[in-house]
């Protein structure tokens, strides 16, 4: 059995195809755990603003079955069939895969975009702040606390099967203050 966390994002009917996406993974592993669902400007492409979240799961499944299975369920959402560019219906990348680090089955583990993008950082420091980042020594909550970079993120409110997935705590901080 393997932790694998994996980091969730969509541009387009972003609640729909996260959804859908989650409801996918369930049936991939166990113990499936969720973070906070936070919205972020494109990063690297233009297009409208994404939601992003990661989530954490037990699975018996290789590497290569596990991604061939996100592929396919990214495909169900109409990833492949995007006709507009700068339109991402679902995107679901394997962050990592156990202890593995280096280059496994095509894939660099743990994936670099873990300590470059705040969309996917602070996700995991939610997630699993006491958890060691494979090949670190520090854990997600530590990176993220020395994380410096210019992203915005923006936590959103999604529900999936009955569950708020966004703290209120966390959405109320983020209003701005009233004006006096």
């Amino acid at each position: 059995m393997n932790r694998v966390y994996l980091g969730l994002g969509s541009n387009a009917a972003r609640d729909y195809h996260l959804q859908r996406g989650l409801d996918a993974l369930q049936q991939l592993g166990c113990n499936l755990q969720l973070s906070p669902v936070f919205e972020s400007d494109a990063v690297g492409m233009l297009g409208k603003r994404f939601y992003n979240m990661a989530a954490a799961f037990d699975t018996t499944l290789s590497l290569v079955d596990l991604n061939a299975a996100l592929k396919a369920v990214e495909a169900a959402c109409g990833r492949r069939e995007a006709k507009v560019p700068g339109r991402i219906t679902l995107d679901i990348d394997i962050l990592t895969y156990g202890d593995l680090t280096g280059m496994h089955a095509g894939l660099l583990l743990p994936r670099p975009e873990v300590l470059r993008n705040a969309f996917v950082l602070w996700p995991l420091a939610l997630l699993a702040p006491n958890v060691r980042l494979p090949g670190s020594e520090q854990s997600y909550a530590q990176h993220w606390a020395a994380w410096q970079g210019a992203q915005q993120l923006w936590p959103v409110a999604l529900t999936w099967q009955d569950q708020d997935l966004t703290p209120d705590s966390l959405l109320q901080a983020s209003q701005p203050s009233a004006a006096l």
